[in-house]
């Protein structure tokens, strides 16, 4: 009782101490939005089901550009493809700063390839394309990669011989364990004790990360750091990655061979020993260890939990599984593994994974950007460093651009002939300079594994299809789908 009354009024403290402060007024003139409150700002206003649903009321109300106060910090929202391409498009420059996600900026700090900006963000985003092309991306050495470990999955789950089991962790292991094979060279059993250790991190901070404490942590990071809460376990999770990672970087020291780079840390290192006399390097330790924690999580997380979604979407709607199948019998058959020249044959399959892409929309809120300069945009002046988030969600399910963006329909992705059409508000890896570092291996990831997996094995529920509820966990900067059982039964 007496710990819960100090934390009280250390909290109200903190809450005199800032209003002491005053509200900041940001400069410009800024897009409108709902009045925000002293302290608060729009934190009393926010819809209980989390942020992604707070927005999209306030978007019916004030149009596609509109601002929201995280506390006294102003935030522009950009919802719909048009106002989305104009920002992160046409206006690239302005926009291509990288704004913070404030449960897990104690750990990346801006630094690594996703969170840094400047220099330190050209010169690591420049790296790492280069170096993970050089590696496999976009080449036959990842479709290689992925048929191999394709392959290991599909005798993994032959061995419950039909049982019930949740797919969660083995899609974690075979997305790990392909940017595990560029970035540290090696691969992991599925049952290796540290290896499902790592996994279960990732889960766990992904799942918390999407929590609604996590949204309200948005708003007031700088008192509520001071309280526990969802955030000290993220933090704990990824600082055990960074762990990790930095044993396996002293590994790659003492074998390091100048003449032969195996991976990513290999080629990194070399780097750094090149430029050691420089003060100004970005090539040292920390960038080092969290840009591979960047690319390890990203690179793990959302292509498997799209997986999760897409099997979930197929017992949902089992007719679209039947067709798949079809599909994949009369272009590959069974006496060989699917390669990724099959996709262009395979408009049906290939329009299904968007629907899965589409319908899952893994990351709805997209990750904050801020803007580099003073910026006219659309009449409104906004501040340099002033965040902006591309509602990613408000593009995905459009009806003007998808019929029935509540429905999961492979259709919205086909032609009158049967075949994939384009749609311009499909940006589930976001647009322009800061678009998803993976698209290319994600892509391949997901036609390879899903019809590898479906060339071996049926899928079946307990549940009746109708009464699957694809409701997701959690709702928040990711989108969490819900836990499930599944049959694999060989065909």
């Amino acid at each position: 009782m007496e710990l819960s009354v100090f934390l009280l009024l250390a909290f109200l403290t903190g809450l005199l101490l800032l209003l002491a402060r005053g509200h900041p007024k940001a400069q410009g003139r800024l897009p409108p939005g709902p009045r925000p409150l002293p302290i608060f700002g729009n934190l009393l206003q926010m819809d209980r089901r989390g942020l992604l649903k707070f927005f999209l009321r306030l978007r019916d109300k004030y149009g596609d550009v509109f601002t929201v106060y995280f506390g006294p910090r102003p935030v522009v929202m950009l919802c719909g493809i048009e106002a989305i391409r104009e920002a992160l498009v046409d206006q690239s420059e302005a926009f291509s700063g990288r704004g913070k996600v404030a449960v897990v900026d104690p750990v990346f700090q801006g630094y690594g390839v996703v969170f840094a900006n400047g220099k330190r963000w050209k010169t690591l985003r420049q790296f790492s394309l280069t170096t993970m092309k050089d590696f496999g991306m976009g080449k036959r050495g990842v479709e290689e990669l992925i048929q191999e470990e394709a392959q290991c999955l599909v005798e993994e789950l032959r061995k419950p011989q039909g049982e019930l089991q949740d797919p969660t962790f083995l899609f974690y292991s075979i997305t790990a364990n392909v940017i595990c094979s560029i970035v540290f060279g090696e691969r992991f059993a599925y049952r290796d004790p540290e290896f499902l250790k790592l996994l279960d991190m990732f889960y766990q901070t992904f799942t918390l990360t999407s929590s609604f404490s996590s949204q309200v942590f948005e708003f007031f990071s700088d008192i509520l750091k001071y309280f526990p809460g969802t955030h000290r376990q993220i933090y704990r999770n990824l600082q055990e990655i960074n762990a990790f990672i930095g044993r396996s970087v002293e590994k790659h020291r003492e074998t390091l061979d100048p003449s032969t780079p195996r991976d990513f840390i290999d080629t990194y290192l070399l780097h750094m020993d090149k430029e050691k006399s420089d003060p100004n390097s970005e090539f040292h330790q920390q960038n080092l260890i969290i840009t591979a924690l960047s690319l390890f999580f990203a690179g793990t997380e959302t292509t498997s939990t799209t997986l999760r979604y897409g099997f979930l979407f197929l017992l949902k709607y089992p007719h679209v599984a039947e067709r798949v199948h079809r599909e994949i019998d009369q272009v590959i058959g069974s006496h060989r593994p699917p390669a990724l020249n099959d996709r262009a044959k395979m408009p049906y399959t290939d329009a299904v994974i968007h629907e899965i892409q589409r319908c899952g929309d893994i990351l709805p809120l997209g990750l904050p950007h801020v803007v580099t300069k003073d910026i006219l945009f659309r009449g409104y002046i906004i501040p340099k460093d002033t965040a902006v988030f591309p509602i990613l969600s408000s593009a995905l399910q459009d009806p003007r651009y998808f019929e029935k963006p509540d429905t999961f329909n492979p259709d919205h992705f086909l032609d009158a002939n049967g075949a994939l059409k384009k749609n311009e508000a499909f940006i589930p890896f976001s647009l322009g300079k800061r678009i998803c570092l993976g698209e290319g291996i994600a892509r391949t990831e997901l036609f390879l594994f899903f019809t590898t997996i479906l060339q071996n094995f049926s899928v079946a529920s307990p549940v009746a299809p109708e009464d699957i509820d694809l409701t997701p966990q959690e709702n928040g900067v990711g989108k969490v789908p819900p836990t499930y059982q599944i049959r694999f039964l060989s065909r």
